[in-house]
């Protein structure tokens, strides 16, 4: 075991635990009362920011409960361990006629952080967050009981676990709701749009017809050309409505080294061609789902591109009122601070209440926004899009988050004190310390 290799996908902030403690066995949890420190569980670190850190704790690495347990096929209820990656399920049920119903950008993390996190995905408007789809689980706490939760047993702390970033115990085994899929392929359509209010004319219309929406942003773009993208939609694709291409040969690809590839000149011409590269105004093409899905897990490691301070993804939701003005304004903001991002994505969350406690998606619009690390300039300008933010009335996403301060995650989120009471005592989190911090009024 090498302590180092614990980090955040966003490799910021620095935090290393004390020790790390790995289970392989559901049935052979240790005593989780008896460790000397705060305890985390911690699968495949997908988490961008530190709320999958603990510092100076240690970590309860579950990556080994990577067992299926059973499928109920007349309903469509799969149970696997809490290590078990999106990935295997997908690689194993989609031959099957079967998909996620919710999934998020990448399928390289666990059932049980999908959990913990309340993941989102393209399909938000329709289907809502990964925890509408969940059924029940079984959560060890450090007491020693191992307790079965759903909407019928244990429903409080079954509703604090859901987007409670793995807080209220230890998760040994998920239940949740497939989706049937007639192949492994989408129907994808991909639109030009030239500003801010060409995307929400064009959002308008596709989520209507259309299961699975996303857009990316040139953050670069400024003036008249401001929030220029493409914006994507699909649904899953029949093989009696189109002609299904050969699965692909895949190969993943690692990137080779830790170097500051992501600078203000590189993400100028990446925008600029990425833009480019689609000539007509729309293209529809049948794609697997990996494209669809999960463009950047071609590449491992792609983190690495932001070289060794890493990177920070600022994420948020924003009402439905003024929206258009709230992201006009954090577009203008980030294409006049010359850290302008490589990857920006824009979408909006439908009214599908998700059961978690702390979850993040809510109606409005939400925008993840990929900025390098560059110390305290970084930091004082996610600041400065803080308060716009928080004049809107939106929130951000606790588990892309490394820097919010304990003010502002206490007012985004004021249940955070009724969840407080369902947090084991031998949990912690670096992200929990952080943002609980008592508040001088």
């Amino acid at each position: 075991m090498i302590i180092g290799d614990y980090e955040s996908w966003g490799r910021y902030p620095k935090y290393k635990p004390n020790d790390v403690f790995s289970v392989y066995w559901r049935n052979e949890i240790p005593d989780l009362g008896k460790f000397p420190n705060k305890i985390l569980p911690y699968a495949w670190g997908k988490s961008y920011g530190d709320s999958c850190l603990n510092e100076n704790g240690i970590l309860i690495d579950t990556k080994n409960l990577s067992k299926f347990i059973s499928f109920d096929e007349e309903n469509g209820l799969f149970r696997c361990e809490a290590g078990v990656t999106l990935a295997s399920i997908l690689d194993f049920f989609v031959p099957r006629g079967w998909f996620l119903s919710v999934t998020p950008g990448t399928k390289f993390i666990s059932v049980a952080g999908a959990v913990a996190n309340d993941v989102h995905g393209k399909n938000h408007h329709n289907s809502g967050s990964f925890g509408c789809h969940v059924t029940k689980f079984e959560l060890v706490r450090s007491s020693g009981e191992r307790l079965i939760c759903s909407n019928e047993e244990n429903t409080e702390l079954f509703k604090a676990t859901i987007g409670g970033l793995g807080l209220t115990g230890l998760i040994t085994w998920v239940e949740f709701k497939l989706k049937p899929c007639p192949s492994a392929f989408f129907a994808m359509e991909s639109e030009k749009f030239y500003n801010v209010d060409e995307f929400f004319d064009i959002n308008d219309k596709s989520e209507k017809t259309f299961d699975y929406t996303v857009s990316w942003v040139d953050c670069t773009a400024s003036g008249s050309s401001l929030g220029r993208g493409i914006y994507n939609r699909g649904n899953h694709a029949h093989p009696e409505e189109y002609e299904i291409p050969k699965l692909p040969n895949q190969k993943l690809k690692s990137f080779p080294f830790d170097a500051a590839f992501i600078n203000s000149f590189s993400v100028n011409v990446f925008n600029m061609l990425y833009f480019n590269k689609q000539i007509n105004r729309i293209e529809k093409n049948v794609v697997h789902y990996d494209p669809f899905f999960y463009p950047l897990d071609a590449v491992l490691h792609w983190n690495k591109a932001y070289g060794k301070q890493g990177f920070l993804q600022y994420q948020f939701v924003v009402p439905f009122g003024n929206e258009k003005d709230t992201i006009r304004e954090i577009l203008k903001q980030v294409s006049g601070s010359g850290m302008s991002s490589f990857l920006t994505v824009l979408k909006t969350f439908g009214d599908m209440k998700s059961p978690g406690m702390l979850s993040f998606p809510r109606p409005g619009v939400t925008m993840a926004i990929d900025f390098r690390m560059n110390g305290d300039k970084t930091l004082k300008f996610l600041e400065s899009l803080d308060s716009i933010v928080r004049e809107s009335g939106g929130v951000i996403y606790p588990a892309k988050d490394a820097r919010m301060s304990a003010e502002d995650f206490q007012k985004f989120y004021p249940q955070w004190t009724e969840f407080e009471k369902y947090i084991d005592p031998a949990f912690s989190s670096s992200f929990w310390r952080r943002v609980t911090k008592k508040i001088n009024n």
